[in-house]
């Protein structure tokens, strides 16, 4: 599974995994559950219960890195975002105003502040008067961060 992975991400996950799984396995739901949802994914409940059957209650490491390919060919977070946009749009056309954007963006979820979002709308070329294409504006967050940062 090793090779799905850059070797930086093997050392995240390793970290984490060994910080919740003290024993060097995974044997219960709620460690496997804090350990994915720590490194970002979502899995449901049902994945999670799911993904511990198969590996009979008991998982390595090298399980979790199967189980974390497994899961991340799966989830797919920029589509999910999208969907939730294109739920919301009731004109239909793509877009929704910079204003609106930046209130889910301060106050759903984490929030973030004034300056974070500035900066967002900043890397993603969003006006604050004007419309963005959520298509767009999605593309841009969900980008890597790149390694200068």
């Amino acid at each position: 599974m090793a090779r799905y992975f850059k070797e930086q991400d093997i050392d995240e996950f390793r970290e984490c995994f060994y910080l919740f799984a003290r024993s060097g396995h995974i044997t219960t739901l709620d460690e496997l559950t804090v350990i994915m949802r720590s490194l970002g994914l979502s899995p449901t409940i049902q994945e999670l219960t799911q993904y511990l059957k198969k590996k009979n209650g008991r998982m390595s490491f090298a399980d979790f890195l199967e189980v974390m390919h497994q899961h991340s060919r799966v989830e797919n977070l920029p589509d999910e975002v999208i969907q939730a946009f294109k739920a919301g749009d009731k004109t239909g056309r793509g877009t929704i105003p910079a204003r609106q954007l930046r209130h889910l963006l301060q106050n759903w979820g984490e929030g973030l502040s004034f300056r974070e979002v500035d900066n967002i709308f900043r890397e993603a070329n969003v006006s604050s008067n004007g419309h963005v294409r959520y298509t767009d504006f999605v593309r841009v967050a969900c980008a890597p961060v790149p390694d200068y940062y």
